[in-house]
């Protein structure tokens, strides 16, 4: 985490939020983590609260400092959050802190970390989901799970239609109703071109509320809670049957 050797702090960073923070920078040299730890515990022990020791973490994990390394940020914020729940506290995608039920055993953090995919197991998710976003939904990243996800739909269209186009185009060669590539029943009455009609809407839907809008705005702007993110993958894990 933020001592490690390869991704954590450099021990210029380390000394400089240190003295921002107005912790003590007991050992000046030496193993990364030693640092940081003897400094927290020094101030721990003579002030006996974590003020100081929570704005270091905010200060060495601020999104900012991360941007082009979002999934180092990501992996360094999971872990992260697996030893704070013990504490009842959980650090943001946005890098604040906020409240949650503490966690008493290893197993609990374990599971808190990743309770998104297990809740979409529950709902007996289609495999694709997992396999074109697996490391987005481990870190719980919603925001870039719905994005993965939405383009292993289009993959998969242009896999089995054999083009190459993308977007509202790929889906109206495809689905075609006078020549379709794909489709999802045999089309022999109205009910059916009904319905493969509403499937063709619903893709399209899909592209303009959901693929379009995760490409062009940055995930600090456009907020995915958890519960939207488990309904859209919901979704599109009904697509990938119907296209199975």
């Amino acid at each position: 985490m933020l001592g490690d050797t390869s991704n954590g702090l450099s021990n210029n960073e380390i000394t400089k939020y240190l003295k921002e923070v107005d912790l003590p920078n007991v050992f000046t040299e030496g193993t990364k983590w030693k640092r940081i730890y003897n400094a927290f515990v020094t101030y721990q022990h003579n002030k006996n609260i974590s003020n100081n020791i929570l704005r270091f973490i905010n200060k060495s994990l601020h999104p900012a400092r991360f941007v082009g390394r979002n999934q180092q940020y990501e992996d360094t914020r999971i872990e992260l959050n697996k030893r704070l729940c013990f504490a009842g506290l959980e650090l943001s995608e946005s890098g604040k802190f906020r409240e949650i039920e503490s966690i008493f055993t290893i197993t609990d953090a374990e599971y808190r970390a990743s309770r998104f995919r297990k809740k979409l197991e529950q709902r007996e998710t289609h495999y694709r989901i997992y396999e074109f976003c697996n490391a987005e939904l481990l870190n719980e990243n919603y925001f870039h799970s719905v994005f993965e996800a939405v383009k292993s739909v289009f993959e998969v269209i242009r896999m089995k239609s054999g083009l190459s186009v993308d977007g509202n185009l790929l889906i109206e060669q495809a689905f075609s109703i006078n020549n379709p590539l794909i489709q999802i029943n045999s089309l022999s009455n109205e009910t059916e071109i009904s319905e493969h009609r509403g499937f063709v809407n619903l893709l399209k839907g899909v592209t303009g509320m959901f693929r379009n809008t995760t490409a062009h705005a940055p995930k600090i702007t456009w907020q995915m809670s958890e519960i939207d993110a488990l309904d859209i993958l919901t979704t599109l894990s009904l697509i990938h049957r119907k296209l199975d």
